[in-house]
């Protein structure tokens, strides 16, 4: 047997008293029960049994392995305790700028403008830094054609919210994002970016914590681009110096890649290629669907939404 169904996670907190209750993530108690449902009708693998899969070795009947992105501190603080204490290993795949420049990266910054501001009022505030910033320097399309671009439904957001996640991932100038992304989350959340990336983030001796304890750690790009739409120069500069911080942590022989943020657009073939050149045996998408390891490409694995499953 050689399916296997992968659950991602991202951030897990006493969501209704925390700062940000509306962020996007699962509540602490919802995910403690929701572990005890998943150890109760699934074999949790350890992601050393999936490498051995990718290489041919066989895999228990309802394989399951649990993986969880972008390093934030809810996985030591709230997600390791309970890990540990069920003896269940967490696959923790880091963006390495996170802990080496310490800075907050912007796909994060959009997270919390969303989960501080009202999507009424922030998509006109965002048309308007659009309609300043368009002409001179920076030259893009209009808001309307934008919206029609970049404002499409998917499964967890609205038109607005995606158009809001997409125009600031990657569908303006790569500095132009950094500024706007930047001026909204100090309008909207209001605090230093410094001291926000100080409280969201693991720090190195934290992730090294974790890989001494049992869990598995991964790679997850440097600075979070989407690979997929990098020049191939852009993107191997960035997995090279994903690949050189994330040294202490991972077998450079075989390690294991979670795209940022996981759609087609995050990986094409000169992605897969470097990654194959360099020593990658696992790689990661957010299809929704269970893998079959006979079938499937090692380095295109899909994983579900934690929201894909109940809690009890």
């Amino acid at each position: 047997m050689r399916q296997l169904k992968v659950v991602m996670y991202h951030y897990v907190r006493d969501l209704k008293n925390s700062r940000y209750p509306d962020i996007k993530g699962m509540d602490y108690e919802k995910f403690k029960r929701q572990i005890r449902y998943l150890r109760d009708r699934y074999n949790i693998v350890r992601m050393e049994d999936v490498l051995s899969a990718c290489a041919g070795s066989a895999l228990p009947d309802n394989a399951m392995l649990l993986t969880f992105d972008d390093s934030y501190m809810d996985h030591f603080t709230h997600v390791f305790p309970v890990l540990d204490a069920y003896g269940i290993q967490g696959s923790f795949f880091i963006p390495a700028k996170t802990f080496v420049e310490k800075k907050l990266l912007d796909v994060n910054k959009i997270h919390f403008i969303l989960a501080a501001g009202d999507i009424k009022e922030l998509l006109p505030h965002l048309f308007s830094r659009l309609d300043y910033y368009r002409g001179g320097e920076f030259d893009f399309p209009s808001n309307e054609e934008l919206f029609e671009q970049y404002g499409t439904v998917n499964r967890f957001d609205s038109r607005e919210v995606s158009f809001v996640k997409r125009i600031l991932q990657n569908g303006l100038p790569e500095r132009l994002r950094h500024m706007i992304s930047s001026e909204l989350f100090r309008w909207y959340v209001g605090i230093p970016e410094d001291v926000f990336a100080g409280e969201l983030y693991m720090n190195q001796d934290q992730i090294g914590t974790l890989k001494r304890k049992g869990m598995f750690i991964g790679v997850h790009g440097y600075d979070h681009y989407w690979l997929g739409k990098l020049s191939r120069e852009a993107m191997e500069d960035d997995l090279t110096r994903a690949l050189e911080a994330m040294d202490p942590f991972i077998d450079r022989d075989c390690w294991a890649m979670n795209y940022p943020y996981g759609s087609a657009g995050s990986y094409n073939e000169d992605v897969l290629s470097f990654l194959r050149k360099n020593g990658c045996c696992a790689g990661f998408t957010t299809k929704a669907e269970t893998a079959d390891l006979n079938l499937c490409d090692r380095l295109l694995i899909p994983r579900y939404d934690t929201n894909d499953f109940p809690a009890e």
